[in-house]
């Protein structure tokens, strides 16, 4: 009978309507009027009983439950696929040509499902066929099981029970790996006699796999991973299923009432960071990890959810950048950036190095700390990063200073090896912060060590008006400390190459040049080192001079003129330690003593002194 084969001629399919059934019923029926008007979704269909209950069960079921011998009409509640599909149901039923396709196979198996049209009833009934055409067709295919899971989404739950979407997501998997290993062994080459086996094949499928909705896409993930499919591959798939889902997504608006298409996205941000949580943290780019947690925090997505990016981040923050870490912040009344999320990424980066640090002097047999750690490197590079950081939101006048004070304390000692990033961040947040009290900007400087500056810095540092006073002092004692350290070294080196000049390697006085030529030089560099010993020796007696004046000056500043001379004296010191321009010094001078004559200036520095006293 015609009813139980597909032809391979397509009839295209109009819109469902009375008309329709009618048409069919007669042209089947002729002689035969029609029986039964059958309602499904608000549309009716008048047909006929006899083909309908020699194939679906339910139908008879229906009638027979009845026990109304006229009964003439009937209504089918929570029809999967809704009229379309009972429409190719019906067709089937009447014996009318139609192709099975990939894109109603699904429709056509949930409805045979529904109206129960099994073996039992007539061989080659619609659930059969649709199995046939489902193992044959739909399975041997990636894209053809991709578009049976989409078009699974609204044929829900009948499609899960009759296994559908579990058959289509093995077979995605299954197909998948079997192409990345026959993929794999045909690009096996031979490099050299190395046998480097070149993975340069592309996966097609991972463009196809973002079609799917996020519960369908879950799942198809999870069963590659079980199948054996590469990680770079997954990570490749999750990328681009991001970038496709989450496209075009802006940040909401308080006063924005409409939340569904922020909630959808939410929802996928905490499945997708869910699946890269199981993935290998180096295969994942650190860029996007960013953008997906710049995103979670514009859904507004679970706290969980953020933590766990934060965490991953946190794990490869050595390799970051100073524009991943500029994070807007959304709430109002705040900081410009998302300084607490920065913190808690700094945070889990040190617990990794913590980590890495006992494991290896447990392995070692020995204590593991500072530049001895195996993790020194990356600490290093993260401390210029923060550094970085660090001036860059200095200048935000809504920035606390806890919360700038907690990012310097977060890092050890031996993070800088030469703290110029972080004097300048210091710097830049006294100017920005002008109304900070004496105290609050005594606390700040103490988290920077004054032996680590460059010379350009303490330069800089002995002659900035911003710093409190006892780190002005700190600065110029460390400075003479260093003079007189160079004065030493520069006598030992002066002596030391002289008689290495003098004598070769062999002991000897060296060939290369006359004995007297090699002898009228040495004493020409000689009398050049002396000389500028001498001039260094000048420089720090006169340094010697004005410290002691300065400890005068200390003592006896209670006193207002005597005050005014330890200031005095203190300028001129840091004038003559310094290496700018005397025209720099002169305008400087100047500028002091024109901001001196405020009320707000002389105020501060009597709190100076009295805090020194």
């Amino acid at each position: 009978m015609a009813a139980n084969t597909f032809p391979s001629s397509f009839v295209k399919l109009s819109s469902t309507s009375p008309r329709f059934c009618n048409s069919v019923s007669k042209r089947i029926f002729s002689d035969v009027a029609g029986d039964i008007t059958i309602f499904v979704d608000g549309q009716s269909f008048l047909l006929h009983k006899f083909p309908l209950v020699s194939r679906s069960g339910k139908i008879r079921k229906m009638v027979v439950d009845s026990r109304d011998p006229d009964l003439s009409k009937l209504e089918c509640f929570n029809v999967p696929g809704g009229f379309f599909a009972f429409e190719l149901a019906v067709k089937f039923c009447y014996g009318m040509n139609f192709e099975i396709q990939t894109s109603n196979v699904a429709n056509l198996r949930c409805i045979g499902e529904y109206l129960e049209m099994t073996e039992d009833y007539r061989e080659g009934n619609l659930i059969a066929q649709t199995e046939t055409y489902m193992n044959d067709i739909v399975l041997q295919s990636i894209e053809k099981s991709i578009e049976v899971l989409c078009a699974c989404s609204s044929l829900l739950p009948i499609a899960e029970e009759v296994g559908i979407i579990n058959r289509c997501i093995d077979a995605i998997a299954a197909i998948a790996s079997k192409e990345q290993l026959v993929c794999g062994l045909a690009r096996l080459e031979c490099n050299g006699g190395s046998g480097k086996l070149d993975m340069d094949c592309q996966d097609w499928w991972v463009e196809d796999l973002s079609a799917l909705n996020i519960n369908h896409y879950q799942r198809v993930i999870a069963a590659m991973r079980r199948a054996g499919v590469r990680s770079d591959s997954i990570t490749a798939s999750l990328i681009h299923y991001a970038h496709t889902c989450l496209k075009g997504i802006e940040r909401r608006q308080a006063w924005d009432s409409n939340l569904s298409f922020g909630d959808e996205q939410r929802v996928i941000v905490e499945a997708l960071v869910g699946l890269l949580s199981t993935e290998k943290i180096k295969s994942v780019p650190l860029a996007f990890l960013f953008g997906m947690l710049r995103i979670a925090i514009e859904v507004n997505a679970s706290v969980s959810c953020r933590l766990e990016l934060e965490r991953i981040i946190g794990f490869r923050l050595e390799v970051a950048s100073l524009d991943d870490l500029l994070i807007p912040s959304l709430q109002k009344n705040d900081s410009v950036f998302d300084v607490d999320t920065v913190h808690r990424i700094l945070a889990n980066f040190m617990q990794r190095i913590e980590e890495e640090d006992s494991d290896e002097s447990s392995q070692c047999g020995y204590e593991s700390e500072g530049l001895n750690s195996p993790s020194h490197s990356s600490v290093l590079k993260v401390g210029r990063l923060i550094d970085g950081y660090l001036a860059e939101i200095a200048p935000d006048p809504y920035l606390k200073l806890q919360k700038f004070m907690a990012l310097i304390e977060l890092l050890p000692d031996y993070a800088r090896v030469i703290e110029d990033g972080l004097y300048r961040a210091i710097d830049i947040y006294l100017k920005a912060h002008p109304s900070l009290t004496e105290s609050e900007c005594q606390k700040l400087c103490k988290h920077m060590d004054c032996q680590k500056l460059s010379q350009e810095a303490s330069n800089h540092a002995a002659q900035n008006d911003r710093l409190p006073v006892q780190m002005t002092v700190r600065v110029l004692y460390f400075e003479q400390l260093r003079l007189k350290s160079a004065l030493s070294s520069s006598s030992a080196d002066a002596d030391g190459s002289f008689s290495q000049r003098i004598m070769g390697s062999s002991g000897v006085p060296s060939a290369a040049v006359s004995p007297r030529d090699n002898y009228a030089s040495l004493r020409r560099e000689n009398r050049e080192l002396k000389l500028e010993i001498s001039r260094m020796r000048v420089r720090l007696s006169e340094l010697e001079k004005e410290h002691a004046v300065m400890k005068d000056g200390i003592r006896e500043s209670k006193s207002g003129e005597h005050g005014r001379a330890f200031l005095s004296s203190l300028s001129k010191g840091i004038g003559k330690i310094g290496f700018f321009v005397p025209g720099n010094g002169k305008q400087h001078k100047n500028a002091r003593k024109t901001q001196a004559t405020t009320d707000g200036k002389t105020h501060r520095r009597r709190l100076r002194r009295s805090s020194i006293a």
